[in-house]
């Protein structure tokens, strides 16, 4: 029953006895307080998109966090496995380290705030990587520099929406991200799946500014590390290689525990365990 109907001076005519005035001041009261429960009761159900975006934004990051990580990278011609291990804390400090196979071992990634760092041991150098190098690809991996250190953030660097797409499933809930012009980011658009009960995260599309679907992230796999539950494997699929993939596999993982700063520093890049 609408609020119009269920409101109407029809609905209040059957309280009126010879003390009227009293009863119609009884049944406005109740009107009032049923309006406002109704408005109440659709607000709360309202999702928070900005606290959905949060979630997102927050979910491998925390305070701190330390992960012994797998990543598969499959190729029409081939395929190969690096393992690595990786340290993060706050938002704007990540290192990784590559534990094997032997030929990739040692190489080594940091972040610290918008500067980031590839240490190559074949050669002994240290590269540093430009803002226009962050979208580039990690390792010759479907996953970019900016994926792997997340340099970039969904609540800083885009603006957000939920929407309803025609083919949406009842128990997911959808974000449209549009990038902020003064942001250097190279999509047009990021539609994000989650689900509604808890906001975890299912499936981001990414588009190119033209619109069209460039790659898919697919989450899959939920574990609990901790006091913490993620989803453990991500898989990357470009849309426009075909036969590519690749997927990040998280094996330990603490957080929010403490991590030393010096791991966080150019010297630490430099060595090979």
């Amino acid at each position: 029953m609408t609020i119009s109907k269920r409101f109407s001076p029809d609905y209040c005519s059957h309280f009126k006895t010879n003390k009227a005035a009293l009863n119609l001041i009884i049944c406005f009261f109740f009107m009032f307080v049923t309006t406002v429960n109704l408005f109440a009761a659709n607000h709360t159900a309202s999702p928070d998109v900005e606290k959905i975006i949060k979630h997102i934004d927050q979910l491998y990051r925390s305070k701190t966090s330390h992960a012994d990580m797998e990543m598969h990278i499959v190729t029409p011609h081939y395929e190969r496995t690096l393992k690595m291990l990786i340290w993060t804390k706050g938002t704007d400090k990540t290192f990784i380290r590559i534990t094997a196979p032997k030929k990739e071992q040692g190489v080594a990634t940091l972040r610290i705030g918008n500067e980031m760092w590839n240490y190559l041991p074949k050669v002994n150098k240290t590269m540093k990587i430009s803002p226009s190098m962050m979208m580039g690809s990690w390792m010759g991996s479907d996953f970019t520099n900016d994926d792997l250190v997340k340099e970039s953030s969904m609540l800083d660097d885009y603006t957000y929406q939920l929407i309803t797409p025609e083919d949406a499933s009842a128990d997911l809930l959808y974000v449209q991200l549009i990038p902020k012009e003064d942001s250097a980011i190279v999509w047009g658009k990021i539609i994000a799946a989650v689900q509604a009960k808890d906001y975890m995260p299912v499936w981001q599309h990414f588009y190119d500014e033209k619109g069209k679907l460039m790659r898919v992230l697919n989450f899959k796999e939920i574990k609990k590390f901790g006091r913490k539950t993620v989803p453990s494997v991500m898989e990357m699929i470009p849309q426009n290689k075909e036969g590519h993939k690749t997927v990040v596999r998280w094996l330990t993982a603490t957080f929010d525990t403490n991590v030393d700063d010096k791991i966080f520093t150019r010297r630490n890049l430099q060595k090979r365990r």
